[in-house]
């Protein structure tokens, strides 16, 4: 009866292996018992829990599939429902001792001796059996498959923070019982040994009716720390407990009756004792953190409290409420950092999309005074980072970004910031990748799927940048899952269906049906205007660059200078002889300027067009130095109709030959580390 319970069971997960989805409440409700019932009847018969037997199923599966099937590692993950390459060659590793790459050299007694240390291992023929009589994948499924929140590696040291719940009657009491809770995951955040997810992450499951394992699953994550409390006069009564993810067991819980005064103590005692729980390395700069104040002043304090919710609702209603309630703060405490810096930050917020900019001086007040009066923040820093970047003084943002994330490593903020600042304002594809992968890693569960699908939006385009196409391929459709209107996903997956196929004409065509859905697009009409250029085919071209360009004139926009020496040569081969030279000219003050390491390259395509062939060699030379450079680069450049005259030039092919071999040496290396971490 047991073995027919367990075959059974088998069955149904295997007719299931390719629903990520399909977990241990699914499983209960195909076997119609309680979750605890099956739970317990999993447990006796196999000694494993019901998620780690779920999973070595799919392990199982995938292990035969690898040795008989010419699938991928990234195919097979999401053939036995894993939703993340990486976390699948981690779980592998764990189960087997081996990553799934080497799973077709392995021998025969190498498998047996891994048998020998899993209770009741599953007959791998009978697990492939099953599998093959009730799933036919269909091709298609890879396009689109969705994703759940566990992309990242698991490290043991992961830990989210609940929402913590308000015992108190009084409902008015709820900020401040918020406030202790961001207070301890701020304070867990400062130790660098820990994975520590960000409140975004959590805030989902403030309401949600989830088992602590359901929600280890989602998350991805080893710890919780749950929390309850009242504020009762002038005393704090909170209850803490540090809950193991996959068990559900408390590993250490505490009671406290504090006196407000006592509010800081209490903070740093919770986060170091949940430190020494889980055996975490607290260094001893790392504890002069956590154990510094904010303000000795509790009213001030307060005041900081209460701006909490408003300065995270993002809206510019939220954001005017926090400042008058950081205001007053500062008011009973003129040396208040914490609040000198997010009133700074959110001013930024306030100007960030406006053309007519109208808080530069208040960023930058307030930031000197956050730094001023603590130039150990990590909040002080990005307040400052965040003027710089407002100013357009991009190279003096870079050290203050990079000092507070020694401050703080799991800082949501700066490493979001750090991505977009090597994506956008100083490229640097291998640095792109790390800030992306490392901002997935804390931002486990975005609360909407839209939040989502601009997460994986992002990582796609930092894998593809990189040269790794088959997981930006992945990581796309993921974002198109999530939400199929994005904006700007199908723009991004064109380009990289063309990293993989290298068809200029499909590209084209997906670029086509975006801008049908919107003909003001001007990103897509250059870039529709670029393929027909790559084509010579500059009647089309021009067609679309004429759209481009008068539309960028009329609304005073000065985006994609880049660009606008295939606008010249297109207007130059249509007898528009005197437009085309305005756009040249502007093509030569942006090489002129261009302070990025793709200054040399665009020189180079300059030379080139002006018949200065070795001039244009010159550059390229300096060029092939560059390291981590975008992909983009080893697709195109070649394709510029301006650089044909250069083929027959005898140092082009060599320094064309030495920029593709640095790309990949680099991509090697980026590969290797990514893949000795978990993450691909």
């Amino acid at each position: 009866m047991q073995e027919d319970f367990i075959s059974h069971i088998t069955g149904i997960i295997s007719e299931n292996i390719a629903d990520e989805h399909f977990g241990v409440s699914e499983l209960a409700a195909a076997v119609s018992m309680s979750r605890s019932n099956l739970l317990r009847k999993i447990r006796k018969n196999t000694g494993l829990s019901a998620s780690q037997f779920i999973r070595q199923v799919r392990l199982e599966i995938a292990m035969e599939m690898l040795k008989n099937e010419p699938f991928t590692v990234s195919e097979v993950s999401y053939r036995v429902g894993f939703g993340s390459a990486s976390y699948f060659i981690k779980c592998f590793r764990e189960h087997y001792g081996y990553p799934p790459g080497k799973a077709r050299k392995q021998p025969t007694g190498l498998d047996a001796g891994a048998e020998e240390v899993r209770p009741e291992r599953l007959s791998s023929k009978k697990l492939l059996a099953a599998f093959l009589a009730f799933i036919i994948l269909p091709l298609l499924v890879y396009a689109v498959w969705p994703i759940t929140a566990t992309d990242t590696d698991s490290p043991e040291k992961s830990i989210a923070v609940l929402p913590f719940k308000n015992e108190s009657s009084d409902t008015a009491n709820v900020y401040f019982i918020n406030g202790l809770m961001e207070s301890t995951l701020n304070n867990l955040q400062k130790i660098e040994d820990l994975r520590v997810l960000s409140r975004t992450s959590v805030e989902k499951y403030r309401h949600a009716a989830l088992s602590i394992p359901e929600i280890a699953d989602e998350l991805n994550v080893s710890y919780f720390v749950e929390g309850s409390g009242q504020k009762v006069g002038d005393q704090v009564l909170l209850n803490v407990q540090l809950i193991d993810g996959s068990t559900d067991t408390h590993i250490w819980a505490e009671q406290y009756s504090r006196q407000i005064s006592d509010v800081f103590a209490l903070q740093n005692e919770i986060a170091t004792n949940i430190a020494d729980a889980i055996e975490a390395i607290v260094t001893p700069e790392e504890l002069e953190q956590i154990s510094k104040r904010p303000t000795e002043n509790l009213v001030a304090y307060d005041y900081y409290l209460k701006s909490r919710e408003p300065i995270f609702s993002g809206t510019t209603a939220g954001l005017q409420d926090a400042i008058e309630l950081l205001e007053l703060a500062i008011g009973e405490d003129p040396e208040f950092a914490l609040a000198y810096a997010d009133i700074a930050i959110s001013y930024y917020y306030m100007d960030l999309y406006q053309t007519d900019k109208r808080y530069t001086d208040e960023i930058n007040t307030y930031a000197d005074k956050a730094l001023l009066y603590d130039p150990r923040s990590d909040v002080s820093l990005l307040a400052k980072a965040f003027y710089y970047m407002h100013v357009e003084e991009y190279r003096l943002a870079l050290p203050h970004l990079n000092k507070a994330l020694e401050y703080n490593p799991n800082s949501s903020a700066v490493i979001q910031t750090l991505s977009d600042y090597y994506a956008r304002i100083r490229p640097d594809t291998s640095k792109y990748l790390e800030y992306a992968l490392k901002g997935l890693k804390i931002n486990s569960s975005e609360n909407d799927s839209l939040s989502r699908s601009y997460l994986y939006l992002h990582l796609s385009n930092a894998f593809v940048q990189s040269g790794f196409v088959d997981e930006a391929i992945g990581y796309i459709n993921q974002s198109l899952a999530y939400n199929p209107e994005n904006f700007y996903s199908p723009y991004v997956q064109a380009y990289i269906l063309f990293a993989r196929d290298r068809d200029i004409e499909q590209t084209r065509t997906l670029l086509l049906n975006e801008l049908e859905k919107d003909s003001t697009r001007l990103d897509i009409l250059q870039e529709v205007a670029k393929t027909y250029y790559y084509d010579e085919d500059y009647d089309r071209a021009y067609y679309y660059y004429s759209k481009f360009t008068s539309s960028r004139e009329e609304q005073g926009l000065n985006i994609y200078p880049q660009e606008d020496i295939k606008i010249g040569v297109t207007f130059e081969k249509m007898g528009m002889t005197e437009e085309a030279a305005g756009y040249i000219e502007s093509y030569a003050e942006f090489c002129e300027t261009d302070q990025s390491i793709y200054k040399s390259a665009s020189s180079a395509v300059l030379y080139a067009y002006e018949g200065k062939y070795d001039l244009a060699v010159e550059q390229l030379d300096i060029f092939a130095e560059q390291d981590n450079i975008q992909y983009w680069i080893l697709l195109f450049m070649d394709k510029d109709p301006v650089m044909k005259p250069l083929y027959d030039h005898p140092g082009f092919k060599d320094v064309m030959n030495r920029i593709e071999k640095r790309f990949w040496d680099n991509h090697a290396k980026l590969r290797s580390s990514l893949e000795s971490e978990g993450l691909i």
